[in-house]
């Protein structure tokens, strides 16, 4: 496979997922995301912000979660996101030290 047949698959793999993510599981929430997987829709909108970066576009964390999401976090929290349980938050914890951690 040719480099840029390789980079054309990767992108669709992506816009895919993010479609995935964005219209058709709403319901998962992004703790439980972080929880069981170790990333989330924020990791995924952040990564995206870092290519830009590296690539010598501006772009900062609101305009990049925007940019993913295809709403304003407030509108996504107002539409989607539920209050965490005190299990999930507990759970979170743990995930963040073994996944994140010292990384962010």
């Amino acid at each position: 496979m040719d480099e840029q047949t390789q980079i054309e698959l990767e992108a669709a793999a992506f816009r895919r997922l993010r479609k995935h993510l964005m219209e058709d599981r709403t319901d998962v929430q992004n703790i439980d995301m972080m929880n069981l997987a170790g990333f989330c829709r924020n990791c995924l909108s952040r990564w995206y912000q870092e290519a830009a970066n590296e690539r010598g576009i501006e772009m900062g964390k609101e305009e990049a979660r925007e940019i993913f999401y295809g709403m304003t976090m407030d509108a996504w929290k107002a539409d989607y996101q539920t209050e965490a349980s005190a299990a999930q938050q507990d759970a979170f914890k743990v995930s963040f030290a073994e996944n994140v951690g010292d990384k962010n």
